[in-house]
């Protein structure tokens, strides 16, 4: 861990990646406040612009945005009562009505330094889990990685909430896609139709912008009518002594709960920051101030939503399964860049980890100074208009997916996803199962042809492995659990019903 960590303070001795480190920063923080923007839809921006740097820039770049985007969700959630990113979802609840009163700089203050405590800690627990994974790293081959990424598939169910079979037939249609292009191994053609464009495959970036930048503007489109009211502030300040004191339970309370639950594949910033809502409501001793103003309902959502961001990571990092749609991006990211996640990346791309950590870290600092001295200025920023804001984010959406290979194709794929991505919204399809369904696809498709010519085309001999078994139990586990654990409720709920009936 040590060694990590002076490795990446030592990256940061060189300029021009400290100051891609504030620069992102500063970004990340205004895509989080322009009201409807996200991490996700401003890493998918990025994206394309990334891979003309090295690997440790673009890393960093991508993560930056994530983390400091997922923060200044909560400026605009506090000021107008509309979240910046969906993470920041439940600090409108207490945020806006402790604005209301004339205490925004208050409620800024608390989010701010929730955020930065939440973020510190996750970053540190990505160091101490960097030293264990690569422990295990040289015991993965072909078969490991082939049963890990049928693992993330089978998570495909539950991401994104809804219907779990619409989650799995937006993923089964995203694995399909990556089944495009000639097949590395037999020279086969699948799904060209004579496309020379295609005989690549369908590049992730215009799917990843298509998806989360397009989609969104047409969706955008559809709310042009929606009036927000705008509070106005002084200047945020930090909390007082006797804030600290009643929200520091809360805060440590939701930063293990943001961690863990960043940790567990395709959960994220959201789910965390509602549970540990939750959950500093239900054991605060004044349950009826939650909604009305209640700063440790501000302090449960920042801090949670802040430490899933480095949660979230580990899974990406060592396992190639995101842990949230906007590590899904970065994945896509690392895989451009032909760095293949895993957990033999702890030991091979050591320079990369450790610039991510010094990055996540600084970055997190860079809360306290950017959103409490640059509070006044973002609230200025909400008040874009939607119909300039939004044709803007068209805009580099367009030039984005065509600068990647200077190709109009790839642009007609990302409007042409952009569109996809509308109506599966439209119809409670999720996105994110499509995108991780592309991403984990390719990786199956390739663990399984070294597998099987690994064992000379005797693909049973995979379940001689034992860390592989481990994983196809889980994935069994993951597809057959929730079914089985449904019935055997419905059946006590029978017992108990049978058994009132008797008495």
């Amino acid at each position: 861990m040590t060694d990590l960590l002076m490795s990446g303070l030592s990256a940061l001795a060189d300029p021009s990646l400290l100051l891609l480190i504030v620069v992102t920063t500063l970004a990340g923080t205004i895509i989080g406040v322009l009201p409807g923007l996200s991490g996700t839809t401003g890493a998918a921006l990025a994206l394309p612009f990334t891979l003309t740097m090295d690997p440790v820039s673009a890393v960093v770049v991508l993560a930056t945005i994530y983390g400091s985007s997922t923060f200044a969700g909560c400026i605009t959630a506090i000021l107008i009562n509309t979240p910046g990113t969906s993470a920041s979802a439940t600090t409108c609840l207490d945020g806006y009505p402790l604005a209301k009163r004339g205490e925004a700089g208050r409620a800024i203050g608390i989010a701010t330094l929730s955020s930065c405590f939440g973020g510190v800690v996750s970053v540190i627990f990505l160091l101490f889990a960097a030293p264990m994974l690569a422990g295990i790293a040289y015991e993965f081959g072909p078969p490991e990685y082939f049963a890990l990424s049928i693992f993330g598939l089978s998570m495909l169910a539950t991401i994104g909430g809804g219907s779990a079979a619409k989650n799995l037939i937006a993923g089964a249609f995203g694995v399909l896609l990556s089944t495009v292009g000639v097949h590395m191994m037999t020279g086969t053609e699948r799904y060209t139709f004579g496309t020379s464009a295609l005989y690549d495959g369908i590049g992730f970036v215009p799917v990843m912008i298509g998806l989360f930048g397009i989609a969104e503007f047409l969706r955008q489109s559809t709310e042009l009518g929606l009036k927000r009211e705008v509070l106005g502030m002084k200047a945020a300040r930090l909390p007082t002594w006797a804030d600290i004191r009643q929200i520091k339970n809360t805060v440590l309370r939701a930063t293990g709960i943001g961690t863990f639950i960043g940790v567990l594949p395709a959960e994220g910033a959201t789910i965390a920051s509602m549970i540990s809502y939750n959950e500093a409501r239900r054991t605060s001793k004044n349950k009826d101030a939650f909604g009305k103003g209640a700063i440790e309902g501000i302090a449960a959502s920042e801090a949670a939503n802040n430490s899933a961001v480095g949660g979230s990571l580990v899974p990406t990092l060592a396992l190639g399964i995101p842990g949230s749609p906007t590590a899904a991006i970065i994945l896509a990211g690392l895989l451009a860049q032909g760095v293949q996640p895993g957990p033999t990346l702890f030991n091979e791309q050591g320079n990369l980890l450790s610039a991510l950590f010094a990055a996540l870290l600084v970055g997190n600092l860079l809360f306290l100074v950017i959103g409490l001295g640059g509070a006044r200025f973002y609230a200025r920023i909400t008040q874009i208009p939607v119909p300039i804001l939004w044709p803007l984010v068209f805009l580099f959406s367009i030039i984005g997916a065509y600068a990647i290979r200077q190709s109009v194709f790839d642009v007609y794929v990302a409007v042409a996803f952009g569109a996809i991505g509308f109506l599966m919204q439209r119809y409670g399809f999720s996105v994110v199962s499509l995108a991780i369904g592309l991403v984990l696809g390719v990786m199956v498709e390739q663990r399984l042809g070294q597998s099987v010519a690994m064992y000379n085309g005797n693909w049973l001999l995979m379940f001689t492995r034992p860390i592989a078994l481990v994983f196809f139990a889980l994935t069994l586990l993951s597809l057959f659990g929730p079914m089985v654990s449904s019935r055997l409720k419905r059946k006590k709920a029978l017992a108990r019903t049978l058994h009132h009936t008797r008495t």
